[in-house]
């Protein structure tokens, strides 16, 4: 394994010499790579999910390479290497896991179960973010994060502060309460979107309430909404007809005779 590590630092290193490297590749920047992780991070989670464990190899090749791009650069400027990024996540893993690494009372069941063992990891998290001047629960989540995975990020660590309903129905009456909202803002004024990202909001902690992932559960609505309307395509195909030669009381009433079987 170690070998096929330094060979691809080698070819990293390789690609980005300002002599006999590669154009693009001399020429990136963190910033400017930064669309290509997230789409490889994209690609990993979509070949999981079709369970395509031979392209997940792959993918996951293309994402240790984003990795390794981001230490080339680093190393170019001297800040760290990606032996340094490796000593860090391993110092992580054995400071945040003291059930697994540290002297603890490994025997508990109650410190091995795995709600224990995520409300001390983040525990430790917050431990350590004070350590480095971040205070607010809310500090060190990422802007950049999909919008419906960083509000379930924000709701998460609120709800370990003690901010939360104790119960899902809570969470309904607040989704109930912005539906109302929304029907009663005028289309079209400035004050709907946030009325409407309220709702979507107030959504997301329903779903993290039944422990679901806002981000997959969307994922898997769209991949059937998706397969539905194909399967609609298809059946006006069939008759010789696309979407756009018929209307919507056809395709509405195709849907619903499909809609059982995708």
């Amino acid at each position: 394994m170690s070998d096929n590590i330094n060979r691809l630092l080698g070819i990293m290193s390789r690609l980005r010499d300002p002599q006999s490297g590669c154009p693009w590749d001399i020429k990136q920047s963190y910033a400017t790579i930064v669309p290509y992780t997230l789409e490889e991070a994209y690609e990993v989670a979509d070949a999981i999910a079709r369970e395509d464990f031979a392209e997940l190899k792959d993918e996951l090749g293309d994402l240790l390479f984003q990795v390794v791009f981001y230490a080339q650069i680093a190393k170019e400027e001297g800040r760290f290497e990606f032996d340094d990024c490796v000593a860090a996540i391993c110092d992580k893993l054995e400071r945040r896991h003291p059930h697994v690494f540290a002297d603890i009372a490994a025997t508990d069941a109650d410190a091995l179960s795995a709600e224990k063992v995520l409300k001390n990891w983040e525990a430790l998290k917050s431990s350590e973010r004070k350590d480095v001047g971040q205070h607010s629960v809310l500090d060190n989540i990422p802007q950049a994060m999909p919008a419906l995975s960083r509000a379930n990020k924000l709701q998460k660590r609120c709800a370990n502060v003690g901010f939360d309903w104790p119960d899902v129905q809570g969470c309904w009456d607040k989704v109930k309460e912005e539906i109302l909202e929304v029907e009663q803002t005028p289309d079209g004024s400035v004050e709907l979107a946030e009325e409407l990202g309220d709702l979507m909001f107030a959504l997301v902690n329903v779903v993290r309430k039944h422990k679901l992932d806002p981000e997959a559960v969307l994922r898997a609505a769209n991949s059937k909404f998706e397969k539905r309307f194909r399967a609609v395509e298809q059946a006006l195909a069939e008759q010789g007809k696309s979407p756009e030669q018929s209307d919507l009381a056809e395709m509405d009433a195709l849907w619903q005779a499909l809609k059982h079987n995708c």
